[in-house]
């Protein structure tokens, strides 16, 4: 393969095959859907994994039109199915050991077949394998597990990561390379303005997180629309705004404009806007509405999708936050929650629980948190701007760094019993009873 002709051919057949061999077995339906996602998760992988390859020398691609970032697009994209999307279809006779097997294989004998499209370094087995272990495998847990309703949490991280990926990177790469902007203005911000920049956009991010957490341990399911929660979820972050993660994509778009001073990445309602409107609401719409029917519709009238309330919605019977009266430390937490105005959240002395409970417990329709989680479980019954500050004292690592550092210096984990109550009156707050042991 030399002329022009034959490049133009092994395009042609690096996209045709694959997309035949994945439509031969497509159907709509969960199958289909997995497959999708895993074709998105190795289509991001593949693009970073250009990237890294074109540093280490691993391999490069012939400089061709229709090419993004130096990988030609049809080429991607068959890569994409053949890593992705293929193996998951036919996953009933393909087992995952067999899969990876089979794609070395097919990768061993191709790339060198398709000199000069594919021009491989010396060390190009390398590439092949770490695309093998960080590309490949991840793509399939993710669509095996997606098809096959397995390993919740697992499946939810991975998915997290590949929208991050996806609005994070892919999104603006596209638009630099289509417009204007550039990382290289990001990098070279000085380093106040990146930690200024790195806060908020934590700030930001923290309801998508909590909004993705919310769905797989409060209602069983994932923010893909086709693995979507099999219950209700109407707390966490949904208690404040129907489109959590769309809303905090957008801002973290409008951060990253600023930052890389990009005008064509300016305008970044559109993709995570158009996604909502024209691909997940509506069969989320007719799915919630078919298995919840007037609680969903009774959510949806309260609650709207970009403009948060200030209040929590709230249906159901109130949650409760024990608290154990004879610690000083959980005295002021009590004083500061009986002080203000909460929606659907009762006060409750923690030797009066069942069992005992060594750690303040907030429970709620069967889900339960402790110790600093549980404060900032609470904190979502206030207003948005306390609900904030507990999205931020749960987040991953800084919710262990709170219970690590309350339970050293503040008040270490012990058991509450009658003994030790400072008061045992049993009295319990609730936002309309008035009771309250600020005295």
């Amino acid at each position: 393969m030399t002329d022009p002709g034959d490049i133009t051919a092994a395009r042609y057949l690096c996209l045709i095959v694959p997309a035949i061999v994945a439509l031969a077995r497509w159907r709509p339906g969960r199958d289909g859907a997995a497959a999708l996602l895993a074709f998105v998760a190795a289509a991001v992988g593949i693009a970073a994994l250009g990237e890294v390859a074109r540093f280490a020398g691993w391999y490069g691609f012939a400089a061709v039109d229709g090419a993004f970032r130096g990988l030609p697009v049809d080429l991607w994209l068959g890569w994409a199915a053949l890593w992705g999307a293929i193996p998951v279809l036919y996953r009933r006779f393909l087992p995952l050991p067999l899969a990876l097997g089979l794609l070395l294989w097919l990768d061993a004998v191709a790339m060198p077949a398709l000199d000069p499209l594919v021009r491989l370094g010396p060390h190009w087995l390398i590439g092949e394998t770490v695309g093998l272990l960080f590309v490949a495998l991840p793509a399939q847990l993710l669509g095996r597990w997606t098809a096959d309703r397995r390993h919740l949490g697992a499946r939810t991280v991975l998915q997290v990561a590949v929208f991050a990926a996806v609005t994070l990177w892919l999104v603006p790469s596209v638009a630099f390379e289509m417009g204007d902007g550039s990382w290289a203005h990001l990098t070279g911000l000085p380093r106040p303005a990146l930690l200024v920049l790195a806060q908020v956009g934590l700030l930001v991010a923290a309801p998508a997180l909590m909004a993705v957490r919310e769905f797989a341990v409060r209602g069983g399911g994932t923010p893909y629309p086709w693995d979507p929660p099999v219950r209700l979820v109407t707390t966490g972050p949904y208690a404040y705004v129907a489109n959590p993660m769309q809303l905090s994509a957008v801002a973290l778009l409008v951060l990253l404009a600023a930052g890389t001073r990009s005008a064509t990445l300016g305008a970044p309602a559109r993709p995570p806007a158009a996604f909502g409107a024209g691909v997940a609401r509506p069969p989320e719409t007719h799915d919630l509405e078919g298995r919840h029917g007037e609680r969903w519709r009774e959510y949806r009238r309260s609650v709207r999708d970009w403009r948060p309330r200030l209040t929590p919605y709230r249906a159901g019977p109130p949650a409760v936050l024990w608290l154990d009266e004879g610690c000083e430390a959980c005295r002021g937490v009590w004083r500061f929650f009986s002080r203000r105005r909460s929606r659907g959240l009762t006060l409750a002395p923690a030797h009066e629980h069942q069992s005992p409970l060594r750690r303040s417990l907030y429970a709620d329709g069967g889900h339960e948190e402790r110790g600093v989680a549980a404060v900032a479980r609470a904190l979502e019954h206030l207003h948005l701007g306390w609900a904030t500050v507990g999205w931020l004292l749960r987040l991953p690592g800084a919710g262990w760094l709170a219970q690590l550092v309350t339970d050293a210096m503040i008040a270490a984990p012990h058991v509450a019993t009658a003994g030790n109550s400072a008061r045992g009156s049993g009295c319990r707050t609730t936002p309309s009873s008035g009771c309250s042991t600020a005295r």
